[in-house]
């Protein structure tokens, strides 16, 4: 069953038996706000996550993070969770700095 923890809102985690949709619908069915400025089209790098461990678990990369990858827009470590989708296991991932929101509370 696919896990995703989000390790700096106090280790969140949400299970899911469906392994073909994409990690922000997840993480907002389950009551998280996780910014998307485009509407979850690929088209900012907003909604990106930082892959702690198990980046293995994920669908490969689409052509619009590879766009922003070579712009130096996404890390190495770092995915658009409108993207990407989880297809096995668990994930634990943080929300970038420059995309937390004032109204949650994050943890380090």
């Amino acid at each position: 069953m696919p896990r995703i923890i989000i390790q700096n809102l106090g280790n969140f985690s949400i299970d899911s038996a469906d392994t073909d949709r994409k990690v922000i619908e997840l993480i907002h069915e389950n009551g998280i706000d996780w910014m998307h400025a485009c509407g979850k089209k690929g088209r900012c790098t907003t909604c990106k996550m930082i892959l702690v461990r198990n980046s293995a678990k994920l669908s490969e990369m689409t052509e619009r993070e590879h766009f922003y990858r070579n712009q130096g827009r996404l890390g190495e470590r770092e995915r658009l969770t409108c993207q990407t989708r989880i297809l096995e296991g668990e994930i634990v991932i943080r929300v970038a700095e420059i995309n937390k929101f004032p109204h949650l509370h994050y943890t380090e």
